[in-house]
Order: structure tokens, then sequence, then C-alpha cells
């Protein structure tokens, strides 16, 4: 009975602190073809598990080393970049279709093993060194994981916004870590301390840079630069 009622507390917890890590999934599929975005889910959330795993087991001692927390946090402010305005770029690079999975792969990998930092010593809590309470608590959340991950796929293609959304939240998520990171707390202004203002910050100028990036590359250059342009060219082939 013990047994049962850890492991229903390992999946809940899981899944709760599992939101962020089905929103950078789906943000990483959404470009995907219908059949490797199936592919990247399962792969990604069956390796994320894994990685869990076996983060869990060192979690205590990770969190020890200074910045490590907060250098993790510059990672998923990039990642929250890279995925908010690869939209734009994802389809016209020649990148095969392989290449393309192995990489929303690996970024679901990457983020999750980030912001699985300081989950997993709630998770590691609550299995008390009980390796396999621990691992089926964790495999049996794979399947739900996947679902949310999926659903947030669909919402994606009918409400674009929802990607704003998401990379506002992973950069919350990277406010909130930098803020829990002792070694940097000594060297962050007073306005920050025990406060939501840093992530706040973050989400607000992450969504707005990727805005910004996307409506640029949207809009066609200028009558005016084309001709700038024209002009520079004609130019240089006088002089050449």
């Amino acid at each position: 009975m013990d047994f049962l009622i850890a492991l229903m507390q390992i999946m809940m917890v899981n899944i709760v602190l599992s939101g962020d890590n089905a929103v950078v999934i789906a943000l990483a599929a959404r470009n995907l073809p219908v059949h490797q975005q199936k592919q990247a889910v399962l792969w990604g959330s069956g390796g994320a598990i894994v990685l869990r795993v076996i983060l869990t087991i060192i979690a205590v001692a990770l969190l020890k080393i200074p910045f490590l927390q907060f250098f993790g946090a510059l990672l998923l402010i990039w990642i929250a970049i890279k995925l908010l305005i690869e939209d734009e770029h994802g389809e016209g690079e020649g990148h095969k279709a392989q290449d393309n999975l192995l990489a929303a792969v690996k970024t679901i990998l990457v983020a999750d093993v980030v912001m699985s930092l300081d989950n997993t010593l709630a998770i590691a809590g609550i299995a008390k060194g009980d390796w396999a309470l621990l691992i089926t608590g964790l495999v049996l959340s794979i399947p739900l994981i996947v679902f949310g991950s999926t659903i947030i796929m669909k919402l994606i293609a009918r409400y674009p916004v929802i990607v704003y959304i998401g990379a506002g939240l992973i950069a919350y998520t990277a406010g909130e870590m930098i803020e829990g990171d002792q070694a940097v707390q000594p060297y962050l202004p007073g306005i920050f301390h025990d406060t939501p203002y840093l992530a706040l910050l973050l989400t607000v100028g992450v969504i707005g840079y990727g805005w910004w990036r996307n409506r640029a590359a949207k809009s066609p250059a200028s009558p005016d630069m084309v001709q700038m342009l024209d002009d520079d060219e004609e130019h240089v082939i006088e002089r050449g």
C-alpha cells in the first residue's frame, strides 16, 4: 500500500513539474512532418525520463556547483528564443528531415535536463532510495507527458500565439532558476530578491525579441532599400 501511495505521489509531482517540459516538446516538434512529430514526442519524452532518473542520482551534488543554475538558465533563454523564431527559418534551410528530427529531440533532452535540476529533488525525496519505485513512477508518467505535448501541438496549429506563451513560460522558468541560484543572489539587485520581477522581465524580453525578429523576417524590403542595394551593386560593377 505504501508503495502505491508513493508511486502516485511521484507520478503527480512529475506531472505537475513537467508542464513546462510538455511545452518544450510541443514547440520543438511543431515544425516537423506529422509522422516525425510522433517520433520526436516519443523519443524526447522517453529519453527525458531516462536522463531524469540519472539526474536524480546526482542532483544533490550538481546543485551544489556554483552558478550551475545560472548557466543552465542562460541555456534555457537561448532555447526559448530559438524555438520562438525558428518557425520563420526552419523550412527553407535545406536540412534533411532526419536532421530536423534529431535536432528537435536534442533540444527536448537538453531543455528537460536543465529544467529538471531542482525538480528531481522532490521526486528523489518521495522515492527515498527505492529505485524500483522511482523508475516505475517516472515511466508511468510518460504517456501523460506525451498526451499533454500532443494536445499543445494541436492547439498551436489553431492558435499560433501559444508559441509565444510557451516561449515565455520557458523564459520564466529560467528567471526562477537564476533567482534560486545561491551563488548568484548576492549579485542581484534587492528588487529581485524573493520577487518574480526578474522572471517576468526575462519573459517580456524573450517574447518581445521573438516578436520583433519574426515581424522583421516577414516584412518585405522597402522600395527605398531595394533601390539603395541596386545602386550599390551598380557602383561595384562600374568599379570592377
